[in-house]
C-alpha cells in the first residue's frame, strides 16, 4: 500500500504545522483535491463530521483517518492520501491518545469500496514499526526509504 501511495502521487510530506485539527484536515484534503479526488465540500463535510462525533477519525494514538459518507456529493472518485506532518496535531487537548501525525483521508463512491480501503489501511498499520517509521519521514527519500525495509520485510515473511 505504501507503494499505492507513492506511484499514484498521493503523498503530502507537510512542512508547515496547522494551527488546528481542522487545518490539518484541510491541509490533509489538498493531495486528494490534487487527483481530483474530492472537493472542498467533502473535507468540509469531514470537519463537521469530527465536530459532530468528535475526534473519531484518530484510530490508534499518531493516526488520523479523515473520511465522511461514501454518497457524499463532495466524492469525486475513490481513492486514500497520505500527509504527514513534522508534529502531531491535537484533537483533544486534555487526551494525548488523540493526537494524528500521519493523516489517511479516504474517499469512496460506494459504501464496499469504502470498508475495502479500511481494511486495506488497518492492514497496513498493523505491520511492525509501520507508524513509527512513516512518522518520522521527512521527505520523499525518507519515504522511499520506509516503503523498501517493508517491502523487504513482506519478502522475507513469505
Amino acid at each position: 500500500m505504501l507503494r499505492y501511495f507513492f506511484e499514484n502521487h498521493l503523498i503530502n510530506i507537510s512542512q508547515k504545522h496547522p494551527q488546528n485539527w481542522q487545518e490539518a484536515i484541510r491541509v490533509s484534503g489538498e493531495v486528494m483535491k490534487a487527483n481530483n479526488l474530492v472537493t472542498d465540500k467533502y473535507i468540509d463535510q469531514v470537519i463537521e463530521d469530527v465536530k459532530q462525533y468528535g475526534p473519531y477519525i484518530v484510530i490508534v494514538p499518531g493516526v488520523a483517518m479523515p473520511h465522511s459518507q461514501a454518497d457524499s456529493s463532495g466524492v469525486l472518485g475513490t481513492g486514500i492520501g497520505l500527509t504527514i506532518f513534522e508534529q502531531p496535531v491535537s484533537f483533544d487537548q486534555n487526551d494525548p491518545e488523540k493526537d494524528a501525525q500521519l493523516f489517511f483521508m479516504l474517499a469512496a463512491k460506494d459504501n464496499a469500496t469504502h470498508m475495502k480501503n479500511i481494511a486495506n489501511l488497518s492492514n497496513l498499520l498493523m505491520e511492525d514499526g509501520m507508524i513509527e517509521d512513516l512518522c518520522h519521514v521527512k521527505n520523499l527519500t525518507d519515504y522511499q526509504q520506509v516503503m523498501a525495509k517493508h517491502d523487504e520485510s513482506k519478502e522475507k515473511s513469505r
